[in-house]
């Protein structure tokens, strides 16, 4: 495992620690979604949601822009606290105060999808 592996790796498992970060799973429907969908598309609306709603540096509903469900990786979103610019502060210590970079949006995409594959695993066992 490279370094950038372990560092999601170490994110998630810091997540699982937290009561409300934990609270969030994708459902049977998510998951049939997802199946339907294939991954490969599910990350490209990932990269999508990232850039529209969270890479801009101003954000006028900052904190409120990513809906609770409606969509597999909104869930994923609150589940990895990439939800917003102050959870992102927060939990990946990425600063609020400029648009995000290429790495920054390519690493939260990673978290996400990473996520959503361990989602998937334990949910097939």
């Amino acid at each position: 495992m490279n370094s950038s592996e372990q560092k999601v790796q170490d994110i998630l498992k810091r997540l699982e620690l937290s009561k409300f970060r934990s609270s969030f799973n994708l459902s049977d429907k998510d998951i049939n979604y997802i199946k339907e969908k294939k991954l490969s598309t599910i990350k490209d609306h990932a990269y999508d949601f990232i850039n529209i709603r969270l890479a801009p540096k101003d954000i006028k509903n900052d904190g409120k822009q990513t809906p609770m469900r409606g969509h597999p990786v909104f869930i994923a979103q609150h589940a990895t606290a990439t939800c917003c610019r102050g959870c992102l502060y927060k939990w990946h210590k990425i600063p609020k105060d400029r648009d995000l970079t290429n790495n920054e949006i390519n690493y939260i995409v990673t978290i996400i999808m990473s996520w959503m594959i361990k989602q998937i695993k334990n949910k097939s066992n």
